[in-house]
């Protein structure tokens, strides 16, 4: 005989980034009478939500059938996690689909800083987000503009902090879950291992940074940034595979197609903490193809700066593009990216954007800013705490602002058992 469940919104969160962000959002949803569950994976979950978790130990083939199991038997509504690329998000997120759960994406925000990306659905390249220019110019017509609000509060060494520990508790718990695997490529340890060289280095990469930025003023150069090998946007929504694929396909079209007084300034990403080393890299390919003397690489120096400096940029799909946009420089993306879209970015071939780049329609990308942020965005951030109550505030009002449309849905994906 079937049954249906109580209406009564149930969430359910998977992993999600570093820190209390998690655990605090859910003690919100409970205070305001919504049922709140969570599955850890590994004891980085464990760490950072403190009481009323279910662990999964199993193997990778065990947890579609566990994790479906738990949304029938919770009769959970929605689904909250923070990408939608992991394994195991991915599994939960078809199966959850299949039972009509509503599905929550969170993920780094698509415009920087200040706030952060929430999706129905999917995030990057499996956003919904329409990138049709005349529905975008239509849809940004009633809505306001976006807003110029004072910056959030952010420390680096707040994200290093939860960082670290959900790590270390990641490899003090392996005995406790054996068969976790990482979504990340690389060994955590050596991950470790490469932020305290980084740290070393620091003086005296920034020293190189500014004396190479010292020799390039006043040349015409276009900006390469890199993004990280590991990230699913490389991974998944680019030609790639590795960001060395990437940099050897920018290079070579630079060496044969861009113009003799053109330079080249490739930036590293400041959360590499690899024991890849993109200068020698850099160095070496571009000696190879006859251009060392116009390629160029740094650790830090400010992004936005170097964005409206430029005389465009070159994207696989880094967010890094729309500050570049912002400013009405050219940008091209080699590979999947929410802003991609005619009339924004250049739509012909890398070969043809160093002598001839397509700047970016403005009143286009402002129309797409709108929508962007009246659909994909949310204020706030990771690496404070009045940036993390900001972002649990606005996260309240999105999961829960439209009750009529949210009770209508679940109406018709009431969960039988």
């Amino acid at each position: 005989m079937k049954h249906v469940r109580p209406l009564r919104r149930s969430f359910l969160f998977l992993q999600g980034p570093p820190g209390p962000f998690f655990w605090q959002l859910s003690r919100e949803l409970a205070a305001r009478g919504c049922a709140v569950h969570r599955i850890n994976l590994n004891g980085g979950d464990r760490y950072d939500w403190p009481e009323g978790a279910v662990d999964f130990r199993g193997r990778m083939s065990n947890w579609p059938m566990f994790v479906d199991r738990f949304i029938r038997e919770h009769a959970i509504t929605d689904l909250v996690l923070y990408g939608d690329c992991r394994p195991m998000h991915l599994a939960a997120h078809r199966l959850a689909k299949l039972r009509g759960v509503a599905i929550h994406v969170y993920e780094e925000g698509y415009i920087r800083p200040d706030w952060m990306t929430l999706e129905p659905d999917g995030v990057n390249g499996h956003s919904t987000l329409e990138r049709n220019p005349d529905v975008l110019r239509a849809r940004a017509r009633a809505l306001p503009p976006v807003p110029d609000l004072p910056p959030i509060t952010a420390s680096f060494g707040r994200r290093a902090r939860d960082s670290y520990w959900y790590y270390h508790r990641v490899v003090v718990g392996r005995f406790r879950f054996p068969f976790y695997r990482s979504h990340r490529k690389g060994v955590i340890i050596v991950e470790g291992l490469g932020w305290i060289r980084k740290f070393a280095l620091s003086r005296r990469r920034a020293a190189q940074a500014q004396a190479t930025l010292a020799a390039l003023a006043g040349k015409p150069f276009f900006l390469f940034p890199l993004q990280l090998t590991g990230d699913y946007q490389i991974r998944e929504h680019s030609p790639f595979g590795t960001m060395m694929t990437a940099a050897d396909y920018v290079l070579d079209s630079f060496a044969q197609c861009a113009p003799a007084d053109a330079h080249l300034l490739v930036k590293e990403h400041p959360l590499d903490c690899g024991f890849h080393n993109w200068r020698r890299f850099v160095r070496k390919r571009a000696k190879a193809l006859g251009i060392a003397d116009r390629v160029h690489h740094i650790e830090g120096g400010d992004l936005s700066r170097l964005a409206r400096d430029a005389q465009g940029m070159v994207c696989v799909n880094s967010t890094s593009g729309t500050l570049a946009l912002t400013a009405g420089k050219p940008v091209i993306v080699l590979g999947e990216a929410i802003y991609d879209v005619p009339g924004i970015t250049h739509q012909g071939h890398l070969d043809r954007f160093w002598d001839a780049p397509q700047a970016p329609d403005m009143e286009l990308y402002d129309a797409f800013r709108r929508v962007l942020h009246e659909h994909c965005l949310i204020r706030g951030g990771l690496a404070s705490q009045s940036a993390t109550e900001t972002l649990i505030e606005n996260s309240i009002e999105r999961l829960l602002g439209d009750g009529a449309e949210d009770i209508a849905r679940i109406s018709e994906a009431a969960l039988f058992v």
